[in-house]
């Protein structure tokens, strides 16, 4: 039973299936017409021995009525010639009497007299079908008057050459069927495997890259824009989503395992001298409570700051945002949670003032930068917000008057934990991830991020996002 269900239809290879497809396909339709050709011929040659039945009958007839009553027997048999030249070699012509015995014969293609038809008109003839001999036959039976004799004229008319054609043409159509379906196979089969070379490429290259990873290289080209080209653009998306997903959680793994050692150990440690001799001694205990609860805050952080980035969420595009409400609520959140913050927005010369972002992506940029900005600040944080227009792109400033970055640190501060010496000092409490997730955001949407800073004047990001369709 197994062995039968792995060669079932649906088992099969779809070349297999194609080519089986194909093959029944033009099968079935190639017997169809052959049918339909099989039935018009068959009728048309009937209808033509037929017709050469009533022409034979018609001459008979036509030549004892041109003879007269005055026709004898004898005179037939003298004229028997004649008569010849009117039947048909392959058709026998009996005279039979009203008894239906047979007095004259032309020609003896059948032994066997054929039954007399009781349906016989007064003038004319009968045609009818019968089996003379074991072969089908016209039979043609009319009344016929010899001088004193009353009696009947019969014409037997075998088939046996029309039916040795058909049988003939039957026995060319199924050659030519099975000849049809063998190469309708083979052909189908052919062109299935040109067909499918690119997705039994693209098979390949699935299976490589399961067995060796998303190194592996790639050798597949196809350029066709078709259906099969079109499918392996969406697989290698796909492959490229899945790709950086892979990367995103290698990343994660790489970044907690990193990052979250430290803040445990110190928690550890705390909580061991707590436990051996801490507990007993009030300004010990106090200091190792705050100094793990703020580690506990940091590893929070920490973890929802690597969460954001290893989500890597796909664009929005029909989100939309209002850059100048939204850097408004920004800026009066961030001065509840530092008052001595002075942070102030020029706007004046925005007139196109939605970004194609969200307002949740656009907001955690802002909130961001600020935060980066009032963290790295020695003496009193300014900071200064322009909201222009770059073409018809928004353009988003933020200027500080913090201590700056080393120019050789400059092209290193998006990736993900790193620190200058002194502007991205862990003590300063920050993650190391909160340029990175900047960085993502941005280009996420299509927008572009720079910046310049110098030691002990300040930085300066700019921020340029696409405005809305």
């Amino acid at each position: 039973m197994k062995n039968l269900n792995s060669l079932s239809f649906k088992n099969q290879s779809l070349k297999t299936k194609w080519a089986l497809t194909s093959a029944f396909v033009i099968f079935v339709s190639f017997a169809i017409i052959c049918s339909v050709l099989y039935w018009s011929i068959h009728t048309w040659l009937l209808s033509e021995q037929q017709q050469i039945v009533n022409r034979t009958m018609d001459d008979i007839t036509g030549f004892f009525e041109s003879q007269g009553s005055g026709i004898t027997i004898d005179d037939i048999r003298s004229n028997k010639g004649l008569m010849n030249s009117i039947v048909n070699k392959d058709q026998t012509v009996r005279i039979l009497n009203k008894d239906g015995i047979e007095i004259l014969r032309i020609n003896d293609t059948v032994s066997k007299i054929p039954d007399v038809p009781s349906n016989i008109p007064p003038e004319g003839y009968v045609v009818n079908t019968q089996k003379i001999d074991g072969t089908k036959s016209f039979v043609a039976t009319g009344k016929l008057q010899i001088g004193p004799i009353q009696g009947y004229i019969q014409l037997a008319h075998p088939l046996t050459s029309f039916n040795s054609l058909m049988n003939y043409l039957l026995m060319a159509m199924l050659i030519l069927g099975v000849g049809a379906l063998v190469l309708s196979a083979y052909i189908g089969y052919a062109l299935a495997t040109v067909l499918l070379k690119p997705l039994r490429d693209l098979r390949m290259e699935m299976t490589t890259v399961a067995e060796k990873g998303f190194q592996a290289p790639i050798h597949m080209e196809y350029d066709q824009d078709d259906e099969i080209g079109d499918l392996l653009r969406v697989y290698r998306k796909m492959m490229g989503e899945l790709e950086q997903s892979f990367l995103l959680q290698q990343q994660f793994i790489s970044d907690a395992s990193h990052e979250l050692r430290t803040p445990v150990q110190v928690v550890e440690g705390h909580l061991s001298l707590i436990a051996r001799w801490g507990k007993n001694d009030p300004e010990v205990l106090d200091e190792s409570l705050e100094t793990s609860l703020a580690e506990i805050k940091r590893m929070k952080s920490l973890i929802e700051e690597m969460l954001e980035l290893a989500r890597g969420q796909s664009k929005d595009y029909e989100e939309k945002c209002d850059i100048k409400a939204i850097t408004s609520d920004i800026i009066q959140e961030q001065i509840l949670l530092h008052p001595e913050a002075t942070i102030t927005v020029e706007h004046h010369n925005l007139t196109i003032q939605y970004a194609a972002i969200s307002s949740n992506a656009y907001g955690q940029v802002l909130r961001n930068l600020l935060q980066n900005a009032i963290r790295y600040s020695d003496e009193k944080v300014h900071i200064q917000i322009y909201l222009t227009n770059d073409m018809k792109n928004c353009k988003i400033e933020v200027e500080d008057n913090g201590i700056g970055i080393a120019e050789n640190d400059l092209p290193h501060i998006f990736e993900r934990f790193y620190r200058a010496d002194k502007a991205r000092s862990r003590d300063e409490g920050g993650t190391g991830l909160g340029l990175s997730i900047v960085k993502m955001l941005v280009n996420k949407y299509g927008g572009k991020i720079t910046v310049t800073s110098k030691l002990g004047t300040g930085t300066k990001f700019k921020v340029i996002l696409p405005s809305e369709k």
